[in-house]
């Protein structure tokens, strides 16, 4: 694959003004990709694009309008809308190419632009480098005739779709009547529709990170800040807590006594219930290599596998249309319901994890420990220059940790892919071999960076 220069492990994301999240960048990404997505046919071609709530998607999103429309394509903009109800509506409206322009958990000092195809998926790895090599041409090549100029609208009622959406994913027979529920929106992009859509389900809705200001996007709230979610739980004295992320496509759960319930109890909670009533498909789950070894024995137990991907829920979803999977996700709460979206989605998750809930008549604090958790240890190590892991003092010291881990345990070390960092990992029974193992090999990346 050739060296990226744009786009990076999620579209691209950089601090907003500065390259390459500035009006320039966001302006060549709309002309390349609205040549590419035009075809030769004489139709009117179509992009839909939505975005969170940061300042600065007031400067993107313009930018890109402009971009697209002088390469000849009709513009939809859809104003604040989660990161699947974008995907949802370019496949609902038949539109060549969605846009995203989010940077996700992120503050609001960044920001993002993810694509989607039309058939709803983040584009791949192929495309991106394809509209990657077309970004750098000048600024008046290919530009449409003056009288084949895209035209733009506003669509106003993108969110109340994307609701309707939501609450047919979950079951006809269960109700929310009774459940008092805390949501915590970030600030972002779920700010509406998570609250509206939980309310006309029948849940009593204590709301909190509803009010955007262009600058407190997951400022202190959201999945990245769950300690303010469970100081709802508790205040509001709510059956459950969920709190989404800045673009809604993850989600991360409180039970009532505000505990924290991460995604993979998550997708063990909602795997082994679809699994008891013949809804999984794949006979198992897809997950990464970040997700905890307790959940791989506690779907062995049950009969079900557990395929791991590299980090990233483009290549969690990947791999789930390649095996027939329904159900996928990520660590820290990308969840994956196939059935129903094409891209993770909090608050279509949040709705599977409620149906559990609501089914079971047991409080969320018995659901929430599906296993447990073998210990795992994360170190992050920054580097300067070079390539570390090519390092041949930090392969020997990865071969032993690795020979010390056999049988009882797994050792990961793979470098981030948004900034200069190798991450370290391990998990074992051992927890005491766990951290040895780990400030090894975190030493000798420090030697080689």
């Amino acid at each position: 694959m050739g060296e990226r220069r744009y786009f990076g492990t999620d579209g691209i994301r950089g601090r907003a003004n500065s390259h390459p999240m500035t009006a320039e960048v966001a302006l060549r990404v709309g002309l390349a990709a609205g040549r590419l997505f035009m075809s030769a046919d004489d139709r009117r071609h179509l992009v839909v694009i939505g975005k969170d709530t940061r300042l600065s998607g007031y400067m993107i999103e313009p930018a890109l309008v402009a971009g697209f429309s002088a390469a000849g394509m009709d513009v939809r903009t859809f104003g604040p809308l989660p990161t699947p109800g974008v995907a949802m509506m370019t496949r609902s409206m038949r539109a060549d190419i969605g846009v995203m322009i989010s940077a996700s958990h992120n503050s609001y000092l960044d920001n993002g632009i993810k694509l989607f195809g039309p058939d709803g998926y983040k584009l791949s790895d192929s495309v991106e480098l394809k509209i990657e090599s077309m970004m750098d041409q000048a600024l008046g090549a290919d530009l449409a005739a003056p009288d084949a100029l895209g035209r733009v609208k506003r669509i106003d009622d993108s969110q109340a779709r994307y609701v309707e959406v939501a609450k047919a994913s979950f079951p006809k027979r269960l109700s929310l009547q009774g459940l008092r529920i805390a949501v915590d929106c970030a600030n972002g992009a779920g700010y509406k529709v998570a609250p509206t859509a939980l309310y006309e389900l029948g849940a009593e809705v204590c709301a909190v990170g509803v009010e955007p200001n262009g600058l407190n996007i997951n400022a202190e709230c959201g999945s990245t800040h769950p300690e303010t979610l469970a100081e709802a739980v508790r205040t509001y004295r709510a059956d459950i807590g969920i709190a989404l992320d800045g673009d809604a496509d993850r989600l991360i759960i409180c039970d009532e006594k505000g505990q924290v319930v991460d995604g993979d109890q998550i997708m063990a909670m909602v795997a082994l219930d679809w699994a008891k009533r013949g809804h999984l498909k794949g006979g198992g789950l897809v997950a990464t290599v970040m997700s905890n070894l307790g959940l791989e024995r506690r779907l062995q137990a049950e009969g079900l596998t557990l395929e791991r991907t590299r980090v990233g829920d483009r290549y969690v979803m990947e791999r789930m249309r390649e095996g027939g999977f329904n159900l996928g996700g990520e660590q820290s709460g990308h969840i994956i319901l196939h059935d129903y979206a094409t891209t993770g989605d909090g608050l279509m998750s949040a709705l599977q994890v409620l149906a559990v809930l609501v089914d079971s008549g047991k409080p969320m604090s018995e659901l929430a420990r599906q296993f447990e958790k073998v210990p795992q240890k994360l170190e992050n190590v920054r580097y300067k220059a070079g390539k570390p892991l090519e390092d041949a003092k930090v392969k020997a010291a990865i071969a032993e940790a690795e020979a010390r881990l056999a049988g009882q345990g797994r050792l990961l070390v793979r470098p981030s892919g948004t900034e200069k960092l190798i991450r370290v990992m391990a998990e074992g029974d051992d927890a005491g071999l766990v951290r040895s193992v780990v400030a090894d090999v975190a030493a000798a990346v420090k030697a080689a960076g």
